[in-house]
C-alpha cells in the first residue's frame, strides 16, 4: 500500500509511530515549513520533517505548483493520501488526486468538535464523550463521510493520537479493499471551535479552580498556561486538582528558569 502522509506536529508523530508499528510506512511525508521556535527564535524543522529523516522518507512541503505534485504521485503510483494535524488548508486540486482519497486522523468524535481546537475544546468543556474519528475528506473544515470512530476515557493530546493511529491502521486496509461504507456526517449534531491563541492562556487565580485545572491541562501541549504577578508572566508548567483545590506545583517565572512553586512563592517575600 503506497500513501502519502501531511502532518506536523507532535500528534502526526505519534499517528506515524502506530502506523510503523502495523507495519504501514508514507511513500513520502507532506509537512509544513521550517519556522523559527522557542526564545531565540531559531529556525528548526516540524517534527514530522524530524521524523521523516530518522525513518529515511522522503519529506517535501506543498507549492503552487499542483501539476508537479500529481506527477510526483502518479510516479510513485501513490493511491490514497492521510492526514493528520498538518496544520493548513489542503486545496481541493491536491485532495482530488488520489484515487482513494484523504483519510484524516482527527480527534474528537465528529460531528462534534470540528475546527482548529478539537483536543482543548473537549477538555474546556469537560466531555466526557471523547474518541477519534477516522474521516474521508472533503473542501469543507472536518466536514466529509464517516468511516471509523473509537470512544476514549482520557484528556490525554498523545493517547488520542495513539488510538487514532491504531484506528487508521485498523480501518486503512478495510477501506483500500472496499469492505468500509462511509456515513455522511449528521449536520444537525455539528459544533465547532475556534483557533485558540496564548491570551487564552491567561488564568484567573482567584476563579473557579476546576475550571483553571482545566485550562491547564487543554494547553499544556499548545500555548500553555500562565498567570500575571506585578506584570510579570508566571508560566505554569505543572498542577493537580486535589478536594477542590488547584495545587500549581512547577512554574517558570518571567526571565528565570523553572522552580517549584512552593520555591517561587518563598521568593515573593
Amino acid at each position: 500500500m503506497k500513501f502519502i502522509f501531511f502532518g506536523t506536529d507532535d500528534f502526526s508523530v505519534t499517528v506515524l509511530d502506530e502506523l510503523k508499528r502495523s507495519g504501514f510506512l508514507p511513500s513520502l511525508i507532506v509537512t509544513t515549513p521550517d519556522k523559527p521556535k522557542g526564545r531565540g527564535l531559531k529556525i528548526l524543522p516540524s517534527t514530522a520533517k524530524l521524523w521523516s529523516e530518522r525513518n529515511n522518507i522522503p519529506v517535501t512541503e506543498l507549492t503552487p505548483d499542483v501539476g508537479g505534485f500529481k506527477h510526483r504521485v502518479s510516479a510513485a503510483a501513490v493511491e490514497i493520501f492521510i492526514v493528520a494535524s498538518y496544520g493548513k488548508i489542503i486545496p481541493k486540486a491536491i485532495l482530488d488526486i488520489p484515487e482513494k482519497g484523504v483519510l484524516n486522523v482527527h480527534p474528537s468524535l465528529l460531528p462534534k468538535y470540528r475546527g482548529a481546537s478539537p483536543i482543548e475544546s473537549q477538555i474546556l468543556t469537560d466531555e466526557k464523550e471523547i474518541g477519534v474519528t477516522i474521516m474521508l475528506m472533503d473542501e469543507q473544515m472536518d466536514h466529509g463521510p464517516l468511516l471509523a470512530q473509537r470512544k476514549i476515557e482520557t484528556k490525554s493530546r498523545k493517547k488520542l493520537a495513539e488510538e487514532g493511529g491504531k484506528l487508521l491502521a485498523e480501518t486503512l486496509p478495510k477501506w483500500i479493499a472496499g469492505e468500509i461504507q462511509a456515513v455522511p456526517q449528521d449536520e444537525s449534531k455539528a459544533s465547532y471551535t475556534k483557533k485558540i491563541t496564548k491570551k487564552d492562556g491567561l488564568l484567573d487565580l482567584a476563579g473557579d479552580p476546576y475550571q483553571n485545572f482545566l485550562k491547564i491541562c487543554a494547553y499544556e501541549s499548545s500555548v500553555g498556561t500562565y498567570f500575571l504577578k506585578d506584570t510579570k508572566r508566571i508560566i505554569i508548567k505543572d498542577a493537580k486538582f486535589e478536594n477542590g483545590n488547584l495545587i500549581i506545583t512547577r512554574v517558570i517565572p518571567e526571565g528565570k528558569k523553572e522552580m517549584n512553586y512552593e520555591e517561587f512563592l518563598r521568593g515573593l517575600h
